[in-house]
Protein backbone atom coordinates (compact mmCIF):
# COMPACT_ATOMS: atom_id res chain seq x y z
CA UNK A 1 0.00 0.00 0.00
CA UNK A 2 1.06 3.71 -0.74
CA UNK A 3 1.47 5.79 2.55
CA UNK A 4 -0.40 9.05 2.11
CA UNK A 5 2.35 11.62 3.29
CA UNK A 6 3.84 14.75 2.19
CA UNK A 7 7.46 14.43 0.41
CA UNK A 8 10.61 15.51 2.81
CA UNK A 9 10.92 19.03 2.38
CA UNK A 10 13.59 20.10 0.04
CA UNK A 11 16.11 21.42 3.34
CA UNK A 12 16.05 18.04 4.64
CA UNK A 13 16.42 16.34 1.00
CA UNK A 14 19.48 17.90 0.53
CA UNK A 15 21.05 17.60 4.39
CA UNK A 16 19.71 13.58 3.92
CA UNK A 17 22.10 13.36 0.31
CA UNK A 18 24.76 14.89 2.12
CA UNK A 19 24.86 11.92 4.51
CA UNK A 20 24.73 9.50 2.08
CA UNK A 21 27.48 11.50 0.05
CA UNK A 22 29.76 11.83 2.94
CA UNK A 23 29.04 8.02 3.80
CA UNK A 24 30.16 6.97 -0.32
CA UNK A 25 33.02 9.17 0.34
CA UNK A 26 34.29 6.99 3.03
CA UNK A 27 33.44 4.04 1.60
CA UNK A 28 35.34 4.61 -0.91
CA UNK A 29 38.48 5.88 1.00
CA UNK A 30 38.20 2.49 2.47
CA UNK A 31 38.27 0.77 -0.92
CA UNK A 32 34.52 0.15 -1.44
CA UNK A 33 32.32 0.84 -4.30
CA UNK A 34 31.17 4.55 -3.48
CA UNK A 35 27.60 4.20 -2.27
CA UNK A 36 26.44 5.28 1.24
CA UNK A 37 22.67 5.24 2.88
CA UNK A 38 21.27 7.27 5.49
CA UNK A 39 17.42 6.27 7.53
CA UNK A 40 15.48 9.32 8.72
CA UNK A 41 12.50 9.79 10.55
CA UNK A 42 9.16 12.19 9.62
CA UNK A 43 11.33 14.42 11.79
CA UNK A 44 14.24 14.20 9.64
CA UNK A 45 16.06 12.93 12.88
CA UNK A 46 19.06 10.47 11.30
CA UNK A 47 18.54 7.15 12.65
CA UNK A 48 21.27 5.21 11.15
CA UNK A 49 23.61 5.75 8.77
CA UNK A 50 25.98 3.20 6.40
CA UNK A 51 28.52 2.83 3.34
CA UNK A 52 29.18 -0.48 1.55
CA UNK A 53 31.16 -2.42 3.59
CA UNK A 54 31.35 -5.74 1.19
CA UNK A 55 34.93 -5.87 0.60
CA UNK A 56 36.00 -5.06 4.61
CA UNK A 57 33.19 -7.70 5.99
CA UNK A 58 33.85 -10.31 3.43
CA UNK A 59 30.09 -9.98 3.11
CA UNK A 60 28.50 -9.75 -0.41
CA UNK A 61 25.38 -8.65 1.73
CA UNK A 62 27.05 -5.80 3.27
CA UNK A 63 25.52 -3.12 1.39
CA UNK A 64 24.97 0.69 2.27
CA UNK A 65 21.20 0.30 1.73
CA UNK A 66 20.51 -3.07 3.56
CA UNK A 67 23.26 -1.82 6.56
CA UNK A 68 21.56 1.22 7.06
CA UNK A 69 17.87 0.17 7.46
CA UNK A 70 18.85 -3.03 9.93
CA UNK A 71 20.56 -0.17 12.04
CA UNK A 72 17.85 2.11 12.17
CA UNK A 73 15.20 -1.08 12.97
CA UNK A 74 17.75 -1.85 15.50
CA UNK A 75 17.54 1.27 16.99
CA UNK A 76 13.63 1.31 17.06
CA UNK A 77 13.84 -1.91 17.88
CA UNK A 78 10.78 -2.73 15.29
CA UNK A 79 11.56 -4.74 12.28
CA UNK A 80 9.75 -1.88 10.28
CA UNK A 81 10.12 1.68 10.05
CA UNK A 82 7.47 4.14 10.89
CA UNK A 83 5.24 5.70 8.16
CA UNK A 84 7.73 8.71 7.76
CA UNK A 85 11.14 7.45 7.29
CA UNK A 86 12.83 8.34 4.66
CA UNK A 87 15.60 5.95 3.01
CA UNK A 88 18.73 8.03 1.35
CA UNK A 89 21.12 5.96 -1.25
CA UNK A 90 23.88 7.34 -3.29
CA UNK A 91 22.76 5.07 -6.30
CA UNK A 92 19.73 3.18 -7.29
CA UNK A 93 19.78 -0.26 -4.97
CA UNK A 94 19.77 -3.37 -6.31
CA UNK A 95 17.37 -6.13 -6.07
CA UNK A 96 18.30 -7.53 -2.96
CA UNK A 97 17.83 -3.51 -1.28
CA UNK A 98 15.16 -2.96 -2.85
CA UNK A 99 13.64 -5.91 -1.19
CA UNK A 100 14.74 -4.86 2.06
CA UNK A 101 13.64 -1.72 1.50
CA UNK A 102 9.82 -2.92 0.44
CA UNK A 103 10.29 -5.17 3.89
CA UNK A 104 11.48 -2.20 6.18
CA UNK A 105 8.29 -0.25 4.84
CA UNK A 106 9.82 3.40 4.02
CA UNK A 107 7.64 5.96 2.69
CA UNK A 108 9.89 7.44 0.65
CA UNK A 109 13.44 6.52 -1.37
CA UNK A 110 15.84 9.40 -2.34
CA UNK A 111 18.00 8.50 -4.80
CA UNK A 112 20.98 10.15 -6.25
CA UNK A 113 21.98 8.23 -9.59
CA UNK A 114 19.64 5.47 -11.26
CA UNK A 115 21.90 2.46 -12.12
CA UNK A 116 21.33 1.18 -15.75
CA UNK A 117 22.93 -2.23 -14.99
CA UNK A 118 20.98 -3.71 -11.82
CA UNK A 119 19.02 -0.82 -10.57
CA UNK A 120 15.96 -2.48 -9.34
CA UNK A 121 13.99 0.94 -7.96
CA UNK A 122 12.75 1.57 -11.73
CA UNK A 123 15.95 1.17 -14.38
CA UNK A 124 16.39 -2.86 -14.79
CA UNK A 125 13.55 -3.76 -12.60
CA UNK A 126 10.93 -1.56 -10.36
CA UNK A 127 10.80 -4.06 -7.16
CA UNK A 128 9.73 -0.84 -4.46
CA UNK A 129 6.41 -0.01 -6.90
CA UNK A 130 5.70 -3.49 -7.87
CA UNK A 131 1.47 -3.72 -7.30
CA UNK A 132 2.08 -7.57 -6.44
CA UNK A 133 4.07 -6.64 -3.02
CA UNK A 134 2.42 -5.57 0.31
CA UNK A 135 4.20 -2.12 0.63
CA UNK A 136 5.36 0.27 -2.35
CA UNK A 137 8.03 3.34 -1.47
CA UNK A 138 7.80 6.75 -3.30
CA UNK A 139 11.19 7.46 -5.56
CA UNK A 140 12.29 10.97 -5.36
CA UNK A 141 15.37 11.72 -7.17
CA UNK A 142 17.93 14.21 -5.90
CA UNK A 143 19.21 17.39 -7.76
CA UNK A 144 22.57 15.70 -6.96
CA UNK A 145 22.49 13.17 -9.50
CA UNK A 146 25.75 14.69 -11.06
CA UNK A 147 28.00 14.40 -7.72
CA UNK A 148 26.87 11.57 -7.21
CA UNK A 149 27.19 9.69 -10.62
CA UNK A 150 30.50 11.48 -10.94
CA UNK A 151 31.98 10.04 -7.73
CA UNK A 152 30.66 6.50 -8.90
CA UNK A 153 32.55 7.51 -12.32
CA UNK A 154 35.79 8.49 -10.85
CA UNK A 155 35.98 5.05 -8.54
CA UNK A 156 35.85 3.05 -11.85
CA UNK A 157 38.36 4.74 -13.74
CA UNK A 158 40.95 4.87 -10.71
CA UNK A 159 40.38 1.01 -10.58
CA UNK A 160 40.87 0.62 -14.34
Amino acid sequence: MLARLSPPSEELQERAIEVALEEARQGMADGEVPVGAAVLDGEGVLLSQAHNEIEGRGDPTAHAERLALSGACQKLGHPRLPEGSLVVSTLEPCAMCAGALVLARPSWLLLGAMDPKAGACGSVFNVISDERLNHRVHLLPTRESEVCGELLQRFFQDRR
